[in-house]
């Protein structure tokens, strides 16, 4: 005869539950960063093309110091 035993493992811990605050604290930070004056000028500056900064007398690489001012490192 065969015995099958069960066991349940249920004891209301959860690895999920455990990293929620890391997470949304996470998310947080990403948010906060994007909303930066800065980070907006730099996507900005990615949508245009090298013939639109070309044709205003700029470079990308100008504009990124520009924007990031002396923290730009190249």
């Amino acid at each position: 005869m065969t015995m099958i035993a069960t066991v349940d493992r249920k004891s209301g811990f959860s690895v999920a539950a455990l990293l929620a605050p890391f997470r949304a604290v996470g998310r947080f930070m990403i948010a906060l960063s994007e909303a930066s004056p800065q980070m907006r000028a730099l996507n900005g500056l990615s949508q245009r093309s090298d013939e639109e900064l070309a044709a205003k007398g700029l470079t990308r690489e100008s504009e990124i110091r520009r924007i990031l001012g002396g923290s730009a490192a190249l």
